[in-house]
């Protein structure tokens, strides 16, 4: 299907039971125990969301992001994380940088409030973080949205010989040092046929996060914690190993927080 509003392309998840979570060795805390969830059926952004299609509902909204009003956010250097003045969804890395040439790379530098504006105005909404595991997985409890077979360069954007760092898996080449275009790594699909749903960038979801969420959350269509310090983000980056790129691992940050690795996708219970 294609929601009118952003021309974005979504595909189906059916309703039905999946299996959430992770009881492997590398498991961390936060997503033990592995347990057996019942969701309605729902639609998902095929892709992360794009910088065309951002800049399209800038234009037509006005909205400004969290991080154009703080006048800085954070950017890799290539050696740390550090505050660079002046980037933003628009300029990436800061003053210089341009999203020019990437119009159809996911769109960065967007806290949870303005991934959380734009499905609004899309006329979704973000995804719950069991939405998007599902939508990642698949129903057999996968490790991958592809499997179970080992991560390669040919299934996803991730730290790889492109990628300066002590972690990178120098062995591996997804082509891309940073953002690389939606939907590069067809070999990469989930079940449902979602891409990206590992590296490229981490992606926003509904949920505050807990990391005892799993111990006392409902069977059926679970929506996170009442409340928290921090928002859900899934999927692992550019930026990371193949261990962040686990459809089960799980994490939160500051719903405020900017970054260049940061985006997200939508969702919708009906067909738009």
């Amino acid at each position: 299907m294609v929601n009118p509003v952003d021309e974005a392309l979504l595909v189906y998840v059916p309703e039905g039971e999946f299996l959430m979570g992770n009881e492997d060795k590398d498991a961390r805390v936060g997503e033990k125990p592995e347990h057996t969830v019942y969701l309605d059926a729902f639609w998902v952004y095929q892709h992360p969301v794009t910088n065309a299609q951002f800049a399209a509902f800038v234009d037509i909204s006005g909205h400004q992001t969290n991080v154009e009003e703080a006048g800085w956010s954070w950017v890799w250097d290539g050696i740390d994380w550090v505050q660079k003045d002046g980037a933003y969804w628009g300029a990436p890395e800061g003053p210089g940088s341009s999203i020019a040439g990437r119009e159809d790379h996911p769109v960065v530098q967007v806290s949870w409030f303005d991934a959380d504006a734009y499905c609004q105005w899309a006329g979704g909404r973000l995804p719950t973080e069991a939405e998007w595991e599902k939508a990642a997985r698949g129903a057999n409890g996968h490790k991958y949205p592809w499997g179970n077979s080992p991560l390669t360069g040919d299934k996803a954007n991730y730290c790889d010989v492109n990628c300066p760092r002590d972690q990178a898996d120098t062995d591996r080449d997804d082509g891309y040092q940073r953002t690389s275009p939606v939907g590069s790594y067809p070999l990469g699909a989930s079940p449902y046929g979602a891409l990206d749903m590992v590296g490229n960038v981490w992606e926003w979801c509904a949920d505050w996060y807990a990391e005892d969420y799993y111990s006392r959350s409902p069977d059926e269509n679970p929506t996170g914690s009442v409340s928290g310090d921090y928002r859900v983000r899934r999927g692992g980056s550019w930026y990371d190993s193949g261990w962040f790129l686990r459809v089960a691992y799980r994490y939160g940050d500051f719903p405020f927080k900017g970054s260049d690795n940061y985006g997200f996708r939508c969702v919708f219970t009906e067909q738009p």
